[in-house]
C-alpha cells in the first residue's frame, strides 16, 4: 500500500504525521506514523514536520510525495477570545461553549452592560477575536446595542462575531461597519429559551482561526501544502468524538496534552437525569483545561493536588520520558489531570430546597449515558496505566455525572484520534467506517500497525 493521505499535527510540544491508505469506498488503513518536538522556538514549525517525516519513512520504508494533505495545529495557540452577552447564565454561557469548541481561549466574560473597567481589560488582553451575543430573538435589544458602540469605540483591528438577537443583528453590523471594524454574522446562539445554537458560531471561530494560526512561524509554509482549511486541533478531537458518536455510540473523550487537557463529550444524557436539569447543555461539549498540563503545568497539577512529596521529583520530568523514575512522574501527573479535567467537565447533582419540599437538581453535563471513554494525548497513549487511570472515573463519581461502570474503555495507542478528525472535514463517512472497523477488531486501536520494513 501507498501513503495517499498524509496528517500533520502541530502541538504544543510535540509535532506528529499520520500515513494513511484510503480503500475505495471503505475505512482508511493507518500505514506510518512519525514524531519529533515542535520546532517552534526555532522560528519555524516546519523543521520539526521535517524531522517527524523523516522519522515516518525511516520507521516504514513508505514516503509521502503525492499525498493529500491535512493539517491541525495549536502551536501558535487557541485564540484569544473575549465574549460579552446579556446573562451570564443564557446567552454568555452558549457563546463559551462554543469559542471552547473551535479552538479559542476565552480570556474574558461579560454579562450586562460594559462598563469602563470592562473596556479597559478588553484592549490589555488585546483579543485576536471578539464575539458579541445577547438577547433571544426579537427580545431585547438595547444591551447588545449598547455593547456594540462601547466595543466599537476601542480601536481594535479585529474581527467581531455577533450571535445574539437577530432583531438587532442590522445595527450591529452598521455600527462596526462605520468603525472600520470587520464583523462576521452567525445565527442567535440562544434563539429561544432553553434553546442552544452552537454550531454557527463554532464554524466562524474556525474560520478566524484558519486565518490566525497561518502566522505562526513556518506555518505559512505548511498551509500551502493543503488545500483544506488549517483546523484547531481540538476542534479536529471534537469532529471525531461526533462521528464516534454517531458510529458507536455516546462517547466521552480525554486528551492529556503538554500544556492543557482538554475533554469533549458526545451525550444527551440519560432519561433519568433530563426532567431536573437546571440549564440546557450542547449534545457536543468541550473543556480545556490550560492549567492541566502534564509538561508545561506540572508544577501546577502538584500544587492543586496537594500532594508535596512529588514537589521534588518535577526535577525528573522530561517532555519524553525515558527513565522509570520519568515514566511514572508523568503517569501520576496524568491521573491527577484527568481526574480534575473530568470532574470540571462533568454535572453534578445537588438538593435544591423549595416551598414544596427538597428535591434533587442537576447542573452541567450529564455523562451517565456515555458507553465509550476513550483516551488520547502522549501521556495516555504512550505510557502504562491509561486503561486503569479512566476506568478509576466512575468508581470516583460522588456527586459527579461520570460515566458508568461499564462503559468501554478505548486507549488511542496509534495516536490518530485528532488525525481522524482532521480527515472528517472531507471524509466523514469513511471516518466512521474507520471507526466500526476499529471496534469489531478490538477495543484498542490495534489493528493497523505501523509498517516497519
Amino acid at each position: 500500500m501507498e501513503i495517499s493521505v498524509l496528517t500533520i499535527e502541530i502541538g504544543s510540544t510535540i509535532t506528529k504525521v499520520n500515513g494513511f491508505h484510503l480503500q475505495p469506498q471503505g475505512p482508511f488503513i493507518h500505514l506510518a506514523q512519525g514524531f519529533a518536538p515542535t520546532s517552534l522556538a526555532a522560528g519555524d514549525v516546519g523543521l520539526g514536520v521535517e524531522q517527524a517525516l523523516d522519522e515516518l519513512q525511516a520507521g516504514s520504508g513508505l514516503r509521502a510525495q503525492g499525498a493529500e494533505v491535512f493539517v491541525n495545529s495549536s502551536a501558535a495557540g487557541g485564540l484569544r477570545m473575549t465574549v460579552h452577552g446579556l446573562t451570564r447564565s443564557m446567552t454568555v454561557r452558549a457563546a463559551n461553549e462554543a469559542a471552547l469548541g473551535a479552538g479559542a481561549l476565552v480570556k474574558y466574560i461579560t454579562s450586562g452592560r460594559l462598563g469602563g473597567d470592562d473596556l479597559q481589560e478588553i484592549v490589555a488582553i488585546h483579543p485576536n477575536i471578539i464575539l458579541l451575543a445577547g438577547g433571544v430573538d426579537y427580545g431585547d435589544q438595547e444591551t447588545v446595542l449598547y455593547n456594540a458602540r462601547q466595543l466599537a469605540t476601542l480601536g481594535l483591528r479585529i474581527p467581531v462575531i455577533y450571535a445574539g438577537n437577530s432583531a438587532a443583528r442590522p445595527s450591529v453590523q452598521s455600527i462596526f461597519q462605520q468603525a472600520g471594524i470587520e464583523t462576521l454574522l452567525a445565527e442567535n446562539v440562544f434563539p429561544d429559551v432553553d434553546v442552544l445554537n452552537i454550531e454557527p458560531v463554532r464554524r466562524l471561530v474556525h474560520e478566524v482561526f484558519n486565518r490566525h494560526i497561518i502566522h505562526a512561524s513556518g506555518m505559512q509554509r505548511l498551509g500551502e501544502l493543503t488545500r483544506f482549511p488549517v483546523i484547531p486541533t481540538p476542534g479536529a478531537v471534537l469532529l471525531a468524538a461526533e462521528l464516534f458518536a454517531e458510529a458507536l455510540g455516546d462517547c466521552l473523550v480525554v486528551d492529556v496534552g503538554g500544556a492543557t487537557t482538554d475533554v469533549h463529550s458526545v451525550t444527551d444524557g440519560s432519561q433519568e437525569w433530563a426532567s431536573r436539569m437546571l440549564e440546557p447543555e450542547p449534545r457536543s461539549k468541550r473543556t480545556v483545561e490550560g492549567d492541566l498540563g502534564v509538561f508545561i503545568n506540572a508544577a501546577n497539577i502538584v500544587r492543586l493536588s496537594g500532594d508535596t512529596a512529588w514537589q521534588a521529583r518535577l526535577s525528573d520530568l522530561q517532555a519524553l520520558p525515558v527513565t522509570e523514575q520519568q515514566v511514572q512522574l508523568t503517569r501520576w501527573l496524568c491521573q491527577q489531570a484527568v481526574e480534575t479535567a473530568v470532574r470540571r467537565h462533568a454535572g453534578t447533582v445537588s438538593d435544591l430546597y423549595t416551598p414544596t419540599g427538597k428535591r434533587q437538581v442537576v447542573k452541567g453535563k450529564d455523562l451517565s449515558a456515555v458507553q465509550w471513554v476513550i483516551g488520547t494525548g502522549g501521556a495516555l497513549t504512550r505510557l502504562p496505566g491509561g486503561e486503569e487511570i479512566l476506568r478509576s472515573l466512575s468508581q470516583k463519581a460522588g456527586k459527579y455525572l461520570l460515566p458508568p461502570v461499564g462503559a468501554r474503555i478505548l486507549i488511542d495507542r496509534d495516536y490518530r484520534f485528532s488525525a481522524l478528525g482532521s480527515l472528517a472535514q472531507v471524509y466523514p463517512a469513511e471516518i466512521k467506517a474507520t471507526f466500526q472497523q476499529w471496534m469489531e477488531t478490538e477495543d484498542s486501536p490495534r489493528q493497523n500497525q505501523p509498517v516497519r520494513r
